[in-house]
């Protein structure tokens, strides 16, 4: 017999992001989405969709988290700490988790089971592979030689902080 790759405190933190997905739809805040981020066996931040009710369409409930724990520690990083979401991650919320770099994530529902209640997420997964001439928006490219120069002022700065 296979051990589960969690614990009981896994699903007590688990549990905490799919009450939180039930708090924020029921108070009509966004979509059914929590989460969670633990560090050292201990919330240190949570959030749910805000989408609607904030109008801002990077408000899911991983960014939410994620801002939230990054100010509690003072940090762009999420070293040490693990990520507990209601439902697999958008490709936005998994840039973000990637960014944040936390040691581990662990979700609920699948990408397919969102799907199933309308949020399909596979049209961006589609369109990320696309050549970018060929995406259903328009991405122009204008004035490269000057952002160019600020990315080469940044490979030359000497006091940056490297992420």
């Amino acid at each position: 017999m296979n051990t589960p790759n969690y614990t009981e405190e896994d699903k007590k933190f688990m549990q905490r992001a799919i009450a939180l997905a039930e708090l924020g739809m029921d108070a009509n805040a966004g979509g059914p989405f929590g989460a969670v981020v633990v560090k050292n066996g201990e919330i240190i931040a949570e959030g749910h969709n805000n989408v609607t009710s904030t109008n801002d369409p990077t408000a899911h409930a991983e960014v939410v988290a994620i801002r939230r724990a990054c100010e509690k520690l003072n940090s762009f990083q999420l070293t040490d700490c693990v990520v507990y979401t209601s439902c697999e991650p958008c490709p936005m919320c998994l840039g973000a988790i990637y960014w944040a770099r936390p040691k581990k994530v662990f979700y609920g529902c699948n990408r397919e089971d969102a799907a199933e209640i309308n949020f399909d997420d596979q049209f961006i997964y589609d369109e990320i592979d696309k050549e970018v001439d060929n995406r259903s928006i328009d991405f122009v490219r204008i004035l490269r030689d000057e952002a160019v120069t600020v990315f080469n002022k940044w490979a030359d700065k000497h006091d940056k902080t490297a992420y």
